[in-house]
């Protein structure tokens, strides 16, 4: 790595720790410097951050090199579409290979400066997005700083600002500050010190401080109610994850939080993950009148401007990504948490500077709704949305897993997981949800939720619904798998024996599909539930009554399930395996033995003689039934209700009828 190329790398990688400069791919920065080619040429290049690319814990090949002399020579064209523009700057690249360089590639190559700065800060936006931004900004930076109005990135741009070399650095209305320097740490530390002194402008014409305004906090039962029906509303767009976020609790409480809001986004970038506005909720009763209004107006924003949406483009979803509750903070949505929780980041910074703004200089002033369409529909920065991978089936969907520490429901969790599920996981064994954490983290999927206790114990249900809907936004399903093995026969059988079977095998499942069923006919965006009962609930075995019997009405359960749920979407289907031996605790304290006994024959030949009395003589295992779970989770069932789905190999005595 070259010295110019390695100092860029580890200036932008401080620049991007500090999110006050910028946030999740925002801002640019570059380096010049000599390279020399594959034919032993020295050539003059430029290492520039690519489109996309977020400068925290950025690497080499995040900044591709161009040829600086082929980006200087185009500063004598007349003008150039940002297509053209794109083009040409594509053939300059050392490598044809490398990722998409910076819409403002040009603007770093027109200025004479070897290493060139530009950051979002949130203190510069500050300054400029209000209508008296050009005297503010003089005033606070002094003449040394070109300040430019806003103008969309691109060719025109460039040359403006190649223009304003003479000067100590430029500031962007609405879009940050360009510093430079012919060294990497002085450019640096003049970034730095021009954030900073604008900072202290800022301090010294806020309103004086007191003691901030503040609502009563939400309770929690409305909170619930509060999550549940926003989500109902929003959740259909695919961005089904919701998340509370205390940082803007000043903000949601602030007595104009409407003129906040209206001030839009900090920084132009923002509005590709948060969209150009956000929302204000005040009450449970105005979720559905709120979001109602928000989609109508987004709508409407839309419509008398399709004649400038770019060819071959659709409108996104009307509905917003950004919520501010008084009493609570800000709720955001996402496909996943992590998305959820970067537009809670950026939702931070933009409500922020709109805060300070008005407390320090009057209303705040949004772009004209003609250029945050220009730039709401602008392909070249809707490209970084094409660098995103593709959602995972489950994405957005959260589902509680019951049993989850071990066999059928382990198996279950982790393929849940693999598919990009949101998961709550319930069990008593905390060690064994804690191992299956361990594994979901180390195949890449996303944390879950793990809930230790008794689920026949209504308060742990409860509990279980509410940390679903409380870290997650809502419920999509639930996969009833807890279980245990009780043997004996009818005369054998004690009550303790019997009253165990039932209110581990059904009564929790009962208590759980109440609190689960509540839930989702509360969301409105209906649900799967999916009971994993058990080859003995149609063929039953002898000496194993109280389990046969738990099981059979855990059948009895998902139909009433399904007859009551039809009307609400939910869906409630059940799958009997059989002989699952896999990561499975259910065959441990002398079940396996007593089965065994049951068969005559050898405990360590029960798993055989299970498979080989199935009509495919095949062995059943975690996998199998959590193929099952999936499918009856998914899309793919959604005509699917009140079915029994047998994983057992085939056992004809136990078919269902």
């Amino acid at each position: 790595m070259s010295d110019p190329l390695r100092q860029l790398v580890e200036r932008s990688n401080r620049i991007g720790e500090d999110p006050s400069l910028v946030v999740y791919g925002g801002g640019n920065t570059s380096a010049k410097g000599t390279f020399v080619d594959h034919l032993g040429r020295q050539q003059e290049v430029m290492w520039v951050k690519g489109s996309g690319a977020d400068m925290r814990a950025s690497i080499e090949s995040d900044y591709p090199g161009l040829r600086l002399g082929e980006l200087t020579a185009l500063r004598d064209r007349g003008a150039l579409s940002d297509e053209e523009m794109t083009d040409l700057v594509a053939r300059a690249l050392l490598d044809p290979s490398s990722r998409r360089p910076s819409i403002e590639t040009l603007l770093h190559a027109f200025l004479p400066f070897t290493h060139i700065d530009h950051v979002h800060a949130d203190a510069i936006c500050s300054l400029t997005n209000h209508a008296e931004g050009r005297r503010v900004t003089a005033e606070a930076l002094g003449d040394g700083f070109a300040y430019v109005e806003w103008m969309r990135p691109g060719f025109e741009l460039s040359k403006i600002v190649g223009d304003l070399s003479h000067y100590d650095g430029v500031v962007l209305a609405h879009h940050g500050l360009i510093t430079w320097a012919d060294s990497s740490d002085a450019c640096y530390q003049r970034t730095m010190a021009v954030v900073a002194q604008a900072r202290d402008f800022i301090a010294q014409h806020a309103i004086a401080a007191g003691p901030l305004p503040r609502h009563d906090d939400i309770p929690d039962d409305e909170l619930q109610r509060l999550l549940l029906r926003l989500r109902g509303a929003v959740g259909a767009t695919g961005h089904r994850i919701l998340r509370i976020d205390d940082r803007l609790r000043a903000v949601a409480d602030h007595p104009q939080v409407e003129r906040i809001v209206a001030g839009g986004v900090a920084s132009a970038d923002h509005m590709l993950r948060i969209k150009p506005r956000s929302l204000v909720v005040k009450s449970i009763d105005q979720v559905g009148s709120a979001v109602g209004q928000y989609r109508d107006e987004y709508t409407a924003y839309v419509d008398c401007r399709r004649e400038l949406l770019p060819e071959g483009s659709e409108p996104h979803d009307a509905m917003p990504r950004v919520m501010l509750v008084p009493g609570l903070g800000a709720i955001t949505t996402g496909a996943c948490e992590q998305e959820a929780a970067v537009a809670a980041d950026i939702a931070v910074h933009t409500h922020e500077v709109a805060r300070t703004v008005l407390d320090a200089f009057g209303a705040p002033e949004p772009l004209s709704d003609l250029e945050t369409f220009r730039f709401d529909y602008w392909p070249m920065e809707l490209y970084k949305l094409t660098l995103k991978p593709q959602p995972a089936q489950f994405a957005g969907r959260i589902v509680i897993v019951t049993g989850a520490a071990s066999g059928i429901g382990r198996g279950i969790a982790l393929a849940l997981g693999a598919s990009g599920c949101s998961l709550v996981l319930a069990d008593r064994d905390a060690a064994g949800l804690a191992e299956v954490a361990s594994s979901l983290s180390a195949a890449g999927a996303a944390d879950p939720v793990l809930v230790t206790g008794d689920q026949s114990d209504s308060s742990v249900t409860s509990s279980t619904v509410r940390r679903a809907v409380r870290h997650f936004g809502g419920l999509d399903g639930v996969v009833f798998s807890a279980g245990i093995g009780v043997s004996g026969t009818l005369t054998e059988l004690t009550d303790d024996q019997w009253d165990t079977a039932l209110r581990v095998n059904l009564t929790s499942a009962f208590a759980l599909t109440r609190e689960a069923m509540r839930a989702i006919q509360d969301q409105g965006l209906g649900g799967s539930l999916v009971y994993v009962a058990s080859k003995n609930a149609f063929g039953p075995g002898a000496g194993f009554g109280a389990y046969s019997v738990s099981k059979a009405g855990l059948i009895q359960l998902m139909r009433i399930a399904a007859l009551e749920g039809g009307k609400h979407q939910i869906r409630a289907n059940a799958i009997n395996p059989d002989a699952v031996f896999d990561n499975s605790k259910l065959w441990e304290g002398g079940l396996r033995e007593e089965r065994a006994a049951a068969h005559g024959i050898a405990p360590e030949k029960l798993e055989e003689f299970y498979a080989s009395r199935n009509l495919l003589g095949r062995h059943v295992t975690t996998v199998d039934v959590a193929q099952a779970a999936v499918f009856l989770l998914s899309d793919n069932s959604s005509r699917t209700t009140g079915s029994v789905l047998t994983v057992d190999g085939g056992v004809a005595g136990a078919f269902p009828r």
